[in-house]
């Protein structure tokens, strides 16, 4: 299988109206997948099952830093976008600066919107975007204990200087 490509807006359009047209099921996701690990790669293997085509919306670094501060991300876009291009299970990879998905959403028009479980459809922003042009949004359960933030959490408790208190 060939490895996934890295894509501008107006690119991943021309590749997206292609494969429409063989009658390909297009799936979209997006998130920061800033330190990648077992739940993250589970949640894309799911997520391409649902369909032909896996489309990734990439949080930027400056996209990053607006939801999770100024310590993030650890791993920078270029880095974070080509380690998932070269999971078998994605097709495209496109980075977006937005805080949310939806201007690229309304750009891939996926026939599904997935995300994890810690997500519920009537609180994602991007869902009515994704209903509006017929769309479906389908939440996947997550990998217990498996996130960026545990794992951060993880190394700062283990190698992070201790403090010496009288």
């Amino acid at each position: 299988m060939a490895m996934g490509m890295i894509v501008s807006r107006e690119a991943l359009q021309q590749e997206l109206a292609a494969r429409r047209m063989r009658g390909e099921r297009i799936v979209f996701t997006n998130g920061c997948f800033d330190i990648l690990h077992l739940g993250h790669v589970r949640y894309l293997r799911e997520a391409r099952s649902l369909g032909d085509v896996l489309v990734v919306g990439l949080n930027s670094d400056a996209s990053v830093r607006m939801l999770k501060g100024p310590d993030r991300p650890i791993v920078p876009q270029s880095e974070r976008a080509e380690m998932l291009c070269h999971l078998r299970w994605v097709d495209y990879v496109c980075i977006f600066d937005e805080m949310r998905p939806n201007a690229l959403i309304e750009v891939v028009q996926p026939h599904i919107h997935v995300k994890g479980g810690d997500y519920r459809p009537e609180d994602l922003p991007e869902a009515e975007v994704v209903r509006r042009y017929g769309g479906q949004v389908v939440i996947l359960p997550l990998v217990e204990g498996r996130s960026t933030t545990n794992i951060i959490g993880r190394i700062l408790d283990t190698y992070a200087p201790k403090q010496a208190f009288p």
